[in-house]
């Protein structure tokens, strides 16, 4: 189960599998949703029907209108680095929560295991978060470049792409967005850990389980699907903001998609966007990643629970 319990005889290697094989099987199964979410963030005119000038106005008809320009093959654009991101990202940030959340059982009064789990998960989770942003962040900015360009492509491999920006943009380049993406990152997974591990109290105690029980795959995909939903809605505006200065620096390549903004830091970013789109603007493809967060947050803790289960089972 997520976070450290005594009764099972785990490796490190065994939550490093558990933890790449769930962040694989999440990435695949909701890259849609991610690219939809990232249009959505990047474009600076309405997302309206009544908006003329919009290029995307609605889920169902950014949905149509990336097949009909694109094809299906561009719901799954930046796939591969996307995987990438999630599997290290996945293994740096279990590895990291499972180690804290061992020691805090070692050094912390039970009651902090057991009562109070939900707020140790809370801290061990934006812990973790913190390590495996910093580690990922130049995948992320491959990612969102990949997905924001459209055609004819600017980038025409990860490798050229990685070129590129070095060669433009300096090592710096590679951490663009860096600040949110902590800022945002660290809370976000902190409060998805911490409410899964509340939700899960909540689920015993509606059907009288015990505490500390073995969840099976229901309860862990609906504890993870709520615990994405809340962390997300909680903390989408910093998300959207990582996601405008990821591309800063890459205007060429969003010309056909509308207006392009260039932004000098986050706090500037911030007030351009809130004056520019208003307040509603920092929830921007709320709706697409609110879904895609719920798929993700449930897939890799239900997928993530049922491995760790399997192999423990080597070790009986």
């Amino acid at each position: 189960m997520v976070g450290y319990n005594p009764e099972l005889k785990l490796t490190e290697q065994d939550y490093v599998i558990a933890a790449a094989s769930s962040n694989a099987v999440a990435r695949a199964v909701t890259q849609p949703f991610d690219v939809l979410k990232i249009r959505f963030q990047l474009q600076i005119e309405p997302i309206s029907k009544s908006s003329s000038s919009s290029k995307y106005n609605g889920l169902y008809q950014a949905f149509r209108c990336i097949v009909k320009e694109e094809s299906y093959r561009a719901l799954w654009k930046g796939h591969i680095p996307a995987q990438v991101l999630s599997v290290g990202y996945g293994i740096v940030q279990f590895s990291v929560f499972e180690y804290t959340t061992k020691v805090a059982w070692e050094i912390l009064p039970e009651k902090y295991g057991k009562e109070y789990r939900p707020l140790t998960h809370l801290i061990c989770g934006g812990i973790s978060a913190c390590f495996s942003t910093m580690t990922v962040q130049p995948v992320d900015v491959l990612r969102t470049r990949f997905v924001a360009q459209g055609e004819p492509k600017t980038y025409t491999s990860l490798n050229h792409a990685a070129r590129s920006i070095y060669r433009v943009e300096g090592v710096r380049g590679f951490y663009k967005g860096l600040t949110p993406a902590v800022i945002g990152i660290a809370p976000q997974m902190g409060l998805q850990f911490g409410f899964y591990a509340l939700l899960q109290n909540v689920w015993n105690t509606v059907f009288n389980l015990p505490q500390g029980h073995h969840p099976d795959t229901i309860e862990s995909f609906i504890c993870g699907s709520g615990s994405g939903f809340f962390s997300k809605l909680l903390i989408y505006p910093l998300d959207l903001m990582k996601k405008r200065l990821q591309i800063q620096g890459f205007e060429e390549a969003r010309h056909r998609f509308g207006k392009v903004s260039k932004y000098s830091g986050l706090v500037h970013c911030i007030k351009t966007l809130v004056k520019e789109e208003g307040i509603l603007g920092l929830y921007k493809g709320l709706s697409p990643s609110l879904l895609k967060a719920m798929f993700v947050s449930g897939t890799i803790f239900c997928v993530y629970d049922q491995i760790c289960l399997i192999l423990n089972l080597r070790h009986g």
